[in-house]
């Protein structure tokens, strides 16, 4: 279906009915198939013959998800997992060895920081960790066994904008792959094939299911890499994704532009009114004119997502007297969700790094992520205020 647009590939991509002519996607929710005769059997487990042979690795609900955030993505192969993280782990695991190394941007989700620093480093992977606007350090960061760069951007949580193009350029004249973390933007605003990346990851939770129902996760890119090696490692130790989750996800994809138009008019119109307000120090959103890689996040994305942080004044204290004066916002820290979120990072979703390492990655006591969900934005705002005025209570 390459001939047609990201609207139509949300909803049709995938799909092949089965003789009952369901117009819905079904879910299949079935351990194992039946195979013919004992030939057919030792043909599927060989591989030369292609059909379903176990639900750890092929399952039709699964593929058809599998299949259509490929078409979406512009990606010849996707794995899914059984959440964004196990997508991170898959990918490292399959393609790096001890004595490896890997370059990160220092503006990663706080478990993928751990991920690297806990397990990976305990297995004899290097890394080097890099401002992710900084294109000449990551030129610096190679060494003759640097395999991966990995980056995500926007970042979480201060939308950090790296160049997808200039880092792949760099990437690709040392033979180095380059994986893009694309979980914020999706393939609604941002296709970071089109700019040179190797692999895509997703955490599907967030915003291709959009309710927040589901854990889940994917890779993609070549057939070789994913639909051969990645998948070879789903194949053999299972973190798969279930059939249930899939068609969820199915169901999250067929609104996945709309939602994400959404989602971006609404956070744009919040972050221009934050940057105003007395108690808030910084405004971290890439649509802004203020943000210093605004010029750049115009160039690669179609628009600038629904994540917004900032820093309110007096630190720690501030920060969750403003979260626990609101009333709308649910404290959690979820994102993407048609409900709005709010979460201090520093003693949630990035706890489990170091002090140095928040400091590093600019997670400061006073910073306040919020995913701007699809209530109406005046409520939103209205529920702001009531912890702006909360921050201000602190000063008196």
């Amino acid at each position: 279906m390459s001939e047609h647009h990201l609207a139509t590939l949300a909803v049709r991509a995938g799909q092949t009915r089965t003789h009952e002519g369901e117009h819905s996607e079904p879910i299949f929710t079935t351990s194992s198939y039946v195979f013919a005769s004992a030939a057919d059997a030792a043909a599927r487990f060989d591989e030369s013959v292609k059909g379903n042979i176990y639900s750890r690795f092929t399952n039709p609900t699964v593929r058809c998800f599998e299949e259509r955030l490929a078409a979406m993505e512009g990606a010849a192969s996707c794995v899914a997992t059984g959440s964004g993280m196990a997508a991170i782990l898959a990918t490292c695991m399959t393609l790096m060895k001890a004595g490896d190394h890997i370059v990160c941007s220092d503006s990663v989700f706080g478990s993928t920081i751990a991920l690297i620093n806990r397990y990976l480093v305990k297995f004899g992977v290097e890394v080097t960790y890099v401002r992710p606007d900084d294109n000449d350090a990551w030129r610096r960061a190679i060494k003759s066994n640097t395999k991966l760069f990995f980056v995500e951007t926007p970042s979480n949580p201060l939308s950090v904008i790296a160049d997808i193009r200039g880092i792949a350029d760099i990437a690709h004249e040392r033979g180095v792959l380059f994986v893009v973390d694309n979980c914020f933007c999706t393939p609604a605003l941002q296709k970071p094939f089109e700019l040179g990346a190797d692999l895509v990851i997703h955490s599907a939770t967030k915003y291709l299911d959009g309710q927040g129902r589901c854990v889940g996760g994917a890779v993609l890119g070549s057939e070789q890499l994913v639909g051969k090696d990645i998948f070879g490692f789903l194949r053999t130790t299972g973190p798969s994704m279930s059939p249930f989750n899939a068609w969820v996800f199915l169901k999250g994809l067929e609104t996945l532009e709309l939602r994400m138009r959404a989602h971006s008019a609404a956070a744009l119109q919040l972050a221009r009114w934050l940057e105003g307000q007395p108690g808030v120090s910084k405004v971290y959103y890439s649509g802004l004119e203020s943000h210093p890689q605004h010029a750049l996040a115009k160039r690669q994305q179609s628009g600038f997502g629904g994540i917004i942080a900032f820093d309110v004044e007096h630190g720690r204290k501030g920060a969750w007297a403003f979260v626990d004066a609101t009333q709308l916002l649910s404290i959690t820290a979820n994102l993407g969700d048609a409900k709005s979120t709010i979460t201090h990072p520093s003693t949630t979703t990035h706890s489990r790094i170091s002090p140095a390492e928040r400091e590093r990655a600019g997670i400061g006591e006073g910073l306040l992520r919020i995913s701007v969900g699809l209530e109406d934005v005046r409520d939103i705002q209205t529920d702001l205020e009531r912890g702006l005025a909360a921050v201000r209570a602190v000063a008196a």
